[in-house]
């Protein structure tokens, strides 16, 4: 098959070279690649759960660190981006209904979201939310493949959870 402009190879390349330009944006700043460990048909992650016991204070942190908060009568639910992160009520949990992890009750969550500003303006943002910095330092993050390097800063939310800000170098 030859590649003419009117080949179906040529157009498919032309194609490809489109989709690529017109979502420009996401393809420099978030190139997908997939691992050899990776599920087929696994995209992203939708959200996690996990038990709270603080609520009100819980609601009055999240919403300081800038994150939406929603509630309903059994979970407070805090939203970033396409994610989010249902935190089930005391009368929830504790109740033994309903599906959860049967073992898990606060604080049981680690959790780490990137940081796109700079340690200061983080500071701030903690400052605001009065969460003290436990520990801070490089690591490996969960990008390409767990191979790039990051600035993380620790903090821990009212019910005790850990939370990681990393700042990718």
């Amino acid at each position: 098959m030859s590649n003419t402009p009117y080949s179906r190879r040529a157009f498919i390349k032309r194609a490809i070279a489109a989709s690529t330009v017109a979502s420009g944006s996401a393809a420099i700043v978030r190139p997908l690649k997939a691992s050899a460990q990776q599920a087929t048909g696994i995209g992203a992650l939708d959200h996690v759960a996990i038990p709270i016991q603080r609520v009100e204070e819980m609601v009055a942190f999240y919403q300081a660190l800038g994150f939406v908060v929603k509630e309903t009568e059994r979970r407070v639910s805090i939203h970033f981006g396409d994610q989010k992160i249902n935190f089930h009520r005391p009368s929830s949990w504790q109740s033994g209904t309903g599906l959860r992890a049967p073992g898990a009750v606060p604080p049981c969550g680690d959790f780490c979201w990137v940081w796109e500003g700079t340690r200061e303006a983080l500071v701030t943002v903690l400052d605001r939310a009065h969460a003290e910095i436990e520990s801070e330092g490089e690591r490996d993050g969960g990008r390409d493949g767990g191979n790039t390097r990051g600035q993380s800063i620790y903090v821990r939310d009212p019910d005790g959870n850990l939370l990681e800000f990393m700042r990718y170098l």
